[in-house]
């Protein structure tokens, strides 16, 4: 019988080990971190090109991919996970780097535009709507004109590390438990307001 799901929670990046510090992967860091305090691991996808992982919390049942297609082409493996999942998209909750915000914060917003981000260029034009959540996760604005690619392909610091990344990252857990537990519409006022 084939798997049903609750949600896909999506974390946005770029695979392999030479981008898995960068600030482009903040997404990819806070989803890995969600599995594995699920005590789940990731494993590859049957025909999603990515790294999948099956969490339960409480009742719902939620798929966790990591794409393995490069960040323009993200959308291409979460069109994949809907097809062969039938998840609505505002069931999707994508969890993306924001140079908006400082380190630190986190925001929950569902539709918009792309504002520039071409994983999610790719996911508005694979999945033909704006319609499923995004999780910003704030990576500050340190860069001048023209430097926005060096600067989100540029590794987090040791201070990061040791600061406001890895609380970005616990926020970000506590986050999408919360979604689970109470759906992303009711738990977008706590997130967003800071209250987890």
């Amino acid at each position: 019988m084939k798997d049903t799901f609750d949600y896909i929670f999506v974390g946005l990046g770029n695979p392999g080990p030479k981008y898995q510090k960068t600030r482009h992967n903040i997404g990819w860091l806070a989803l890995y971190e969600f599995v594995l305090r699920n005590n789940k691991d990731f494993n590859p996808s049957d025909g999603l090109q990515a790294y999948q992982a099956k969490v339960k919390i409480g009742d719902k049942n939620i798929l966790c991919l990591l794409p393995t297609t490069y960040m323009n082409n993200s959308g291409e493996s979460v069109r994949a996970a809907l097809k062969k999942y039938k998840v609505p998209t505002k069931n999707i909750i994508v969890l993306v780097d924001e140079y908006n915000f400082e380190l630190g914060k986190i925001h929950l917003k569902i539709g918009g535009s792309a504002g520039g981000h071409n994983g999610l260029k790719s996911l508005l034009y694979h999945l033909d709507t704006d319609q499923f959540y995004k999780l910003r996760l704030g990576i500050s604005k340190n860069f001048g004109p023209g430097e926005l690619v060096d600067y989100v392909l540029s590794e987090f610091t040791e201070e990061e590390w040791n600061g406001e990344l890895t609380n970005s990252i616990l926020k970000a857990v506590k986050a999408l438990h919360n979604i689970a537990e109470h759906g992303a519409l009711k738990s977008m006022s706590d997130i967003n307001s800071d209250k987890l």
